[in-house]
């Protein structure tokens, strides 16, 4: 059956909301320095002998992963480096790593495919939004993101009634209220500059967002229409909402 005109206006509320989180989360985060964003290898290096200078939270000596391969633990412990100083790309390389075990997770939290695949997808819009304020405490990033995880999980069954559970409506719950600077960013987003923006993404992510968003689909449904893997088409989702804050007009983004 074919959404309704409701179902649509959901949606697009719900897809307002992601955007706007997204806007918040670039805002609160520290500009990233010509040195930082100039290259990964060099903050690798950086990473790897441990004396890199001020990092600007105090916290580098407590760096962690808990991968087995040194190169990969560098890798990794590089990208929080670089996310936390704003940069969307290291984040998406993250969610490429840590997707799957946060998936797994919640699925064995839920014993339900379509909570854990909405819970996972809200645990890394909330580290998006968060990423300024992480610290090492001498763990590895994955446990933040399983706290994350865990706590909304948690959230979801003290609530006592069903949370993102529906393809669209659910994400839209994940806050209590949006008063303060996220009201704000909303009103700035109307329907017309979201759809308007929406055309000019790339294809597949405007495709995967208007499946998952205005037409209500699963991500198994959008997956076989595009002919992609489930994971593949979460992270056209979670690219698709980043393009779209960088498409909206620059007094929102400032």
């Amino acid at each position: 059956m074919a959404p309704g005109i409701h179902d649509q206006e959901r949606g697009l509320t719900v897809l307002r909301r992601l955007v706007a989180e997204v806007l918040l989360a670039e805002r609160l985060a520290p500009r990233p320095t010509p040195a930082f964003a100039g290259s990964i290898l060099a903050t690798e290096a950086a990473t790897s002998r441990g004396s890199g200078g001020p990092d600007g939270y105090g916290d580098a000596g407590l760096a962690a992963s808990s991968e087995d391969d040194e190169s990969e633990r560098t890798r990794l412990i590089a990208l929080v480096e670089l996310a936390r100083q704003g940069d969307a790309d290291a984040f998406g390389l993250l969610y490429d790593h840590y997707q799957g075990s946060v998936y797994r997770f919640l699925f064995y939290r839920t014993r339900s495919r379509t909570l854990a695949e909405d819970l996972t997808s809200e645990t890394f819009f909330r580290a998006l939004r968060s990423m300024n304020g992480f610290r090492w405490q001498g763990k590895d990033f994955g446990a933040w993101l399983m706290t994350i995880a865990r706590n909304l999980a948690t959230d979801h069954f003290k609530a006592g009634r069903t949370r993102l559970e529906l393809t669209t409506e659910d994400m839209s719950l994940h806050d209590d209220a949006t008063d303060g600077p996220e009201s704000a960013v909303l009103a700035g987003i109307t329907n017309e500059i979201l759809m308007r923006a929406l055309t000019e993404l790339p294809a597949e992510q405007r495709d995967c967002l208007v499946m998952r968003f205005l037409q209500g689909m699963s991500i198994a449904e959008t997956a076989a229409v595009l002919g992609r893997s489930d994971g593949a088409v979460k992270q056209l989702q979670l690219r698709g909402v980043r393009n779209l804050a960088k498409l909206m007009p620059e007094g929102l983004r400032d």
